[in-house]
């Protein structure tokens, strides 16, 4: 009996399918099972395709494409339709592609195949539902492995990876370190059982050691074809008790980087459409390893740069507490352009400095590094405050002169970066404080009492702008139990805010917490801006984008006195007049608590006299120290300095005049006022008494 007589017998026949000439060979039973008429043949492409079910012809190109790169036989189920596309059976394909110049031709055979019963075995697989519920599976885990940001997150979702009817119930995946297999991760199989295949060399007789060499992968369907495989290393696996394996290479951008090893304990035939799903899992995840690589080396480099970059605050100082916070933005790179520093200096005094380097990426990091040295460096020289700042802004300037040369040089796009500062010089055993400023914000004092006011301080242009900048000074005490808080702008303006508004919400942290640690109240002031509670105080920015944060809190430790004077002081140069508006709500915030409004309307109009008369009638500049002491009644004394000694004197303004009414004013609001020569200059005063009745002293703070 002849080979044709015998396939027909058993409902199989012989096919050839030459893709590039678009013919395909049947014989007589192969044309009977495609509902053709039972006549071998020649036939065009297109007669054959119309046959097969649409669905069942667009796997085909991806089952034919996965034997060619695996080098085994392509095989299918197809259903057969007729002309008016009722399914007539289910035919099952086997067959060799074989490549030929960027084609490939198929030769096999087609036999018909029953349709499974009810409660036929999971594993299993048909065509439709199946096919079905292998799209969502695949969309499902490539939603999950795309959103996993660490390679521990991607080893958790390939655990819980559940394949539509061949689930495996073991998972590796190797890695490779030079020319030696590693072992990434695993999932069920107990701790240790990892060990015989770590540090395994890559010409090892072992399944993934083979495919990390070849890019190919194995399939292994039963312990029989293991062992005959890979009878070197089957004695490592036939303790585990599995029944099929499958190894994948792990391939990105054409390189091999690993191997993923699925196991199971059911028999498993590694249909096609079961080695596509696999296929399909295992190039997703080598993209989602590759990209959870960059992120944890990412994270390694930002936290190592945040390890280097942002020190201790150092050993104790007597006297004086300290304690600070730095939070980054939290996107891209995990460090950014913000620090802070402690330096010690002679004589028992020590510098904080505090600033913030323009923009969130490496190269604002890398500056700040830079800066922070060379600040350090300065500091250790002995130079005052404002020659630290001034050396710290050249040498800014500087930089962007040498790698500007250089990007220009190399045709790259460069743009200087600015930086600002907050430098302060304390010796604590006095409280005393020496401040530079560079367009950094303001530091912020509570008060014994709990005021808690900003201190306005003289400043320059931030750093690296202009090598020639001036950076004045500005000297004041810091009393025992108070606190001084210095602060970037991303304290202040996370959440929307401005500087105002943000300083208004700062000021409520500090108030309500005024009984707790310095450690306790940067908590606070950090969850003010990051915890729960921040999105209840949104600002008027609320599409600002959030900003790195730095925070350190300088406390004199002490016991207060019970009555301890509350002082602010500020200077407001010739060329700065909007200073002005700055002194009257520095007066008002002084007198948060004053019980007279009417007496803080006086003296906020009498402060804007005082200060516009030194501005208009002299060349100097107007200092302005105001203070509140307690006694019977609480009191107020505002002072007022210049260095003219032209002494001013009452007139008798005319009703059309528009000036000359100042001293007239401060004789009629305040309790007292006088003119006193200072040296070279002069200071005016005047002093606003409470009313016993409407003040009662507050304990002391603890």
């Amino acid at each position: 009996m002849r080979t044709e007589d015998v396939l027909a017998t058993i409902a199989t026949g012989l096919w050839r399918w030459d893709n590039a000439s678009g013919t395909v060979t049947l014989d007589a039973e192969a044309a009977r099972l495609l509902g053709m008429p039972a006549v071998p043949g020649d036939f065009p492409e297109s007669v054959v395709r119309s046959r097969f079910h649409p669905v069942d012809w667009n796997e085909i190109n991806g089952v034919v494409s996965l034997a060619i790169a695996e080098e085994t036989l392509a095989e299918a189920r197809l259903r057969i339709v007729d002309e008016a596309g009722r399914v007539l059976r289910t035919v099952r394909s086997r067959s060799k592609p074989i490549a030929v110049d960027g084609d490939f031709r198929l030769v096999g055979m087609i036999q018909e195949v029953a349709e499974p019963q009810p409660g036929a075995a999971a594993q299993t697989p048909i065509t439709g539902d199946w096919r079905r519920s292998r799209e969502a599976f695949l969309l499902d885990a490539g939603r999950a492995l795309a959103e996993a940001r660490s390679t521990a997150e991607v080893l958790r979702v390939a655990a819980s990876l559940s394949m539509p009817g061949f689930s495996p119930d073991g998972l590796a995946v190797f890695g490779t370190a030079g020319e030696r297999l590693t072992v990434i991760g695993h999932h069920g199989y107990r701790p240790g059982d990892e060990s015989p295949f770590i540090d395994m060399p890559l010409d090892t007789d072992y399944p993934a050691a083979d495919v990390v060499r070849t890019g190919r992968a194995v399939y292994l369907p039963t312990p029989q074809e293991y062992r005959r495989r890979y009878p070197t290393t089957w004695p490592l696996a036939e303790p585990f008790g599995r029944e099929s394996w499958a190894y994948l290479p792990l391939i990105v951008a054409g390189r091999t980087i690993g191997a993923w090893m699925a196991a199971f304990k059911h028999p498993v035939a590694f249909t096609p459409d079961e080695r596509s799903v696999l296929t399909t899992v295992a190039r997703m995840l080598a993209q989602a390893l590759a990209r959870a690589g960059v992120a944890d080396s990412e994270r390694e480099l930002s936290l190592g740069l945040q390890r280097s970059m942002m020190p201790v605050l150092g050993p104790e100082v007597p006297g004086m507490a300290i304690a600070a916070r730095y939070v980054p933005t939290g996107g891209g790179l995990q460090v950014g352009g913000d620090w802070y520093d402690m330096i010690p200096l002679p004589s028992g005094r020590f510098a904080v400095v505090i600033g913030d380097v323009q923009g969130h990426d490496v190269r604002a990091a890398g500056l700040m590094g830079q800066l922070r040295i060379a600040l350090r460096a300065y500091a250790s020289e002995g130079h005052r405050p404002d020659a630290v700042l001034s050396r710290a802004s050249r040498f800014l300037h500087g930089l962007h002169d040498f790698f500007g040369a250089d990007a220009h040089d190399e045709g790259d796009h460069f743009s200087p970066r600015f930086a600002t500062c907050l430098y302060l010089e304390v010796e604590p055993a006095t409280g005393s404080v020496e401040i530079a400023r560079a367009g950094h914000p303001e530091p912020i004092v509570r008060t014994c009492d709990g005021t808690v006011l900003v201190r306005p301080t003289e400043g320059g242009l931030p750093l690296g702008i202009d090598p020639d900048t001036d950076y004045p000074t500005t000297r004041l005490v810091l009393e025992p139990g108070e606190t001084m808080l210095i602060c970037t702008d991303g304290l202040l303006e996370t959440g929307g805010h401005d500087l105002d508004t943000g300083w208004t919400r700062l000021r409520t942290v500090l108030e309500e917490h005024a009984d707790q640690s310095l450690e306790e109240l940067a908590d606070a002031l950090v969850h003010a801006v990051h915890g729960p509670g921040s999105h209840h105080t949104t600002g008027p920015l609320a599409d600002r984008r959030e900003d790195d944060i730095a925070v350190l809190l300088l406390g004199r430790d002490g016991t207060p006195a019970r009555r301890a004077p509350r002082r602010t002081a500020m200077s407001v140069a010739q060329a700065e007049p909007e200073r002005i508006a700055a002194a009257r709500q520095q007066l008002r915030e002084l007198l948060h608590d004053w019980a007279d409004q009417e007496q803080i309307d006086s003296a906020v109009l009498m402060v804007s006299e005082m200060v516009t008369n030194v501005l208009v009638h002299t060349d100097g500049h107007a200092l302005l120290v105001a203070e509140v002491t307690h006694d019977a009644a609480r009191r107020l004394r505002v002072e007022v300095t210049d260095t003219s000694d032209e002494l001013p004197h009452k007139r008798r303004p005319g009703e059309l005049a528009s000036s000359g009414r100042g001293l007239l004013l401060t004789e009629v609001l305040a309790d007292a006022w006088g003119v006193e020569p200072r040296g070279e200059g002069k200071s005016i005063w005047f002093e606003l008494h409470e009313p016993p009745a409407r003040y009662e002293p507050s304990a002391p703070l603890s």
